[in-house]
């Protein structure tokens, strides 16, 4: 069994734990990786945000989704298989594997194959996959990333043909003509959609009244439309009594006496910490009530040295937010003065189509009793949107009444999760409305929703002052 001395152990390479490893090593610190799989990516790489976007990136190219606009409902959906969606994410994947092994190798982090699991909080073995010890290792500093994994209870019969995970998802061998998707979270919520443009049949339950409950309600009902319009189904206020493989199909009964089947099933009702063989209670460390690592301001656990970031210390669960925690932990623990992680940051949901947000919501801001107004562009008065054949969307910008400050931006349509930047920006700057009226921007494009938007709610300000 080898000795190993480092500074920093960073254990879980994905999105948190790349940045983490990266950011120690420029400053000159000895830093080691450990990783369950073979290669560095984490979940996100391997089963969770490169495929699910790589997927919706194909699907939307092969059967031409934006094309139906000109052309009508085309028989292109029924054309496509997994093997032709398969030859895109493993490409995707085997690019994005290598670029991380390049850095990795560049910065001298040296990457572990194996099972951690904490001795102390200051000592850790390595084990192969049959147990067998490979390194002990001291370390001055722990990294906590190993992410999170679906939350799977017991009594649901998971297997790989009909009962799912998003993870089990994407060992499908053919595209399914019908589909019950259990959770309109993020997770489900796009899946469900991806489904439905390949022609599926699709039906999201949710306990809730409607998908996406955290995001603004005029997105989300926007949302629900678009794909209400593609054939998909929403079965709100219902919650599962008995889920169960009949045959080849799937077969969920309500707690309401009703029941539906379909040919596979997606089980998306929330994901847990990856910290099952970990040993944290040898280092010290228990869950909170929610089943996260609790952490402080500056990703610390109740063990100082010991850090936790991304999705094992729970929300935002983003690897966006991830890669950041990440950096700025490590920042921390190698003793360079940093700031708090941003209160203002984006959300993309890769839902077709797609959802952006920043901000407040509406309802947010009228539980805070702020008197605020809201500017919208429909993606069909934009050109750009006519051109390229993707009228449904919308732009929001919430704004204060008096000050104009921009509160909030949200954006449902194509280029969503790019064009919120901008709004993001404004927002630091904290520029009011009336910024986005007195540029111009490029005309055809995307982001000149932002000024039809500005227009729109500055113009509601003057209309009222005149009454």
């Amino acid at each position: 069994m080898e000795q190993l001395s480092v500074d920093l152990t960073v254990i879980g390479a994905g999105p948190a734990g790349q940045k983490a490893a990266i950011q120690a090593a420029k400053l000159g610190k000895k830093v080691i990786v450990i990783e369950k799989l073979p290669e560095p990516g984490g979940s996100c790489l391997f089963s969770g945000t490169i495929p699910s976007k790589t997927l919706r990136e194909a699907i939307i190219d092969l059967t031409r989704y934006h094309e139906r606009s000109f052309y009508g409902d085309s028989q292109f959906i029924h054309e496509v298989s997994i093997h032709d969606l398969n030859n895109r994410l493993y490409k995707v994947i085997e690019e994005e594997k290598n670029m991380l092994e390049r850095q990795f190798k560049k910065n001298n982090i040296r990457f572990i194959q194996g099972n951690a699991y904490f001795e102390a909080s200051n000592r850790m073995t390595v084990t192969d996959a049959e147990y067998r010890q490979l390194f002990h290792i001291r370390s001055e500093r722990f990294m906590i990333a190993t992410g999170s994994q679906p939350r799977n209870p017991q009594e649901v019969p998971f297997d790989d043909e009909v009962i799912l995970d998003s993870t089990r998802l994407l060992g499908l061998d053919c595209v399914p003509k019908s589909m019950i998707v259990l959770g309109g979270g993020i997770i489900g919520s796009e899946y469900a959609s991806f489904f439905a443009a390949l022609g599926t049949e699709v039906t999201i339950v949710d306990k809730k009244d409607r998908i996406l409950p955290f995001v603004d309600a005029e997105i989300g009902i926007h949302l629900q439309t678009a794909l209400t319009d593609i054939g998909l189904k929403f079965l709100g206020h219902k919650e599962p009594e008995e889920i169960k493989r009949e045959g080849n199909r799937a077969y969920v009964k309500f707690k309401d006496g009703t029941s539906i089947k379909a040919d596979c099933l997606l089980f998306a009702l929330g994901r847990k910490a990856n910290v099952d063989t970990l040993g944290i209670e040898n280092a010290g460390l228990k869950l909170n009530a929610a089943g996260y690592i609790p952490v402080n301001a500056l990703f610390q656990t109740e063990v100082s040295h010991i850090y936790a970031v991304g999705d094992v210390i729970g929300g935002p669960c983003l690897a966006s937010t991830s890669m950041e925690q990440g950096r700025l932990a490590s920042l921390h623990a190698c003793g360079v003065q940093t700031h708090y992680f941003p209160a203002l940051y984006p959300i993309g949901i890769y839902a077709i189509p797609e959802i952006s947000s920043c901000g407040y919501t509406e309802e947010q801001l009228e539980s805070m009793g702020f008197h605020f107004e809201v500017g919208r562009a429909y993606y069909y008065e934009i050109a750009r949107s006519h051109i390229a054949g993707s009228n449904t969307g919308l732009f929001k910008i919430l704004f204060h009444a008096e000050t104009l400050e921009i509160l909030g931006v949200h954006v449902i349509g194509r280029s969503a999760t790019e064009v919120i930047h901008i709004g993001q920006i404004a927002m630091s700057f904290r520029a009011r409305i009336d910024y986005f009226i007195d540029h111009v921007f490029n005309y055809p494009t995307y982001a000149e929703g932002y000024r039809v938007a500005a227009l729109n709610g500055v113009n509601k300000i003057r209309l009222k002052s005149k009454i």
